[in-house]
């Protein structure tokens, strides 16, 4: 069965993004499951779409893929990466069989509907469909969870995408700040912005990373991200569109181990003596003790006490309960001065 979608045990949801990177053979998108599944993804996203459906035949790639493929059109390179139907249910087995969650990311009807066949647990939509609003509003009549990417959007673009798919009574929307540039410089990643979406629409937010690396996503948790979406490859030297702006195995591995401790050292919020540190108090806080022997009936002065550690004896702060009064019996020195130690003149 696939685990269930949910937010509510404060674990950040882990996507390792395969989209295209099993370059169209199911024995690499397998061996992607295999990695992203030891590497402790929560899920393995790859994209449903059938080129014809998706572009026109003359499409132009964009720059980052020039750079990776080399030219040419985007329906010739995106027709060698396809999934069959057949290869969807598989792939979605061998998930389950693993322990890790299948899902995709559709970008027509008719890849909505071959997802639907297969029950996938929700539904990420990519960027570039945020504007697509019959798209958006097909797959919210599933009534599934959506996580919805915001590449290349302002706040009313985004407005009209949640308000379309609340219009369907599914108000199950994470949204994912993102920008869509692969790879992504970090001086264009505008982390806040994630912080924004989040007042501005009051729903669950994530990241989706393009960025060379690990600290951004890292970053994003500990701004209160719920999700985090990382494209993710075998091998970043593979021939395809993606790969460059991915992780390999062990990349992500330490991503995900970093996240997890990031969620670990958020705590509660409460500012208070942790149980850990009680004995670090003792030892390193200071008490009030004798500078030097006092002599019983001499005055208390600044001259004949000090602060030292440890912490068992009375606080420094007690000091001004202390100054001007005398001692009723002999005090040695280092030894620990009690308010029962003195009195008044």
């Amino acid at each position: 069965m696939n685990k269930k979608f949910s937010f509510s045990d404060n674990k950040c949801f882990i996507i390792a993004e395969a989209g295209v990177n099993h370059n169209g053979d199911i024995n690499i998108a397998k061996k992607l499951v295999d990695e992203a599944f030891r590497a402790g993804a929560d899920a393995i996203k790859i994209q449903t779409f059938r080129a014809e459906d998706l572009v026109t035949k003359d499409a132009p790639k964009a720059e980052y893929q020039k750079k990776s493929v080399g030219e040419g059109n985007q329906y010739t390179m995106l027709k060698k990466l396809e999934l069959s139907f057949e290869e969807h249910i598989i792939l979605k087995k061998y998930c389950e069989e693993k322990g890790i969650m299948f899902i995709s990311t559709p970008f027509d009807f008719e890849s909505v509907d071959l997802l639907e066949k297969i029950d996938v647990p929700l539904y990420k939509i990519g960027s570039g469909d945020l504007t697509n609003l019959p798209l958006l509003e097909y797959i919210a009549e599933k009534h599934k969870p959506i996580i919805l990417s915001t590449g290349m959007a302002n706040l009313g673009e985004i407005e009209e995408a949640i308000e379309s798919i609340f219009k369907t009574k599914n108000k199950d929307i994470t949204l994912l700040h993102c920008t869509s540039n692969y790879p992504t410089s970090y001086k264009d990643v505008n982390l806040k912005a994630m912080v924004t979406m989040k007042e501005a629409f009051k729903l669950p937010m994530g990241y989706s990373d393009h960025t060379i690396g690990i600290e951004v996503p890292i970053a994003a948790v500990s701004l209160g991200a719920t999700v985090i979406e990382k494209h993710f490859t075998l091998d970043r030297c593979m021939e395809g569109p993606d790969h460059k702006a991915s992780l390999e195995p062990y990349e992500f591995e330490k991503m995900v181990e970093s996240i997890r401790n990031i969620e670990d050292s958020m705590g509660d919020g409460i500012k208070q003596c942790n149980k850990s540190e009680e004995n670090t108090k003792l030892v390193a806080r200071k008490s009030i003790v004798a500078k030097e022997d006092i002599k019983k009936g001499e005055k208390i002065t600044y001259n004949n006490i000090a602060f030292k550690r440890p912490g068992k004896g009375l606080k420094p702060k007690y000091v001004y309960d202390m100054i001007g009064k005398v001692a009723i019996k002999d005090i040695k020195q280092d030894e620990f001065i009690q308010l029962c130690d003195i009195r008044q003149v």
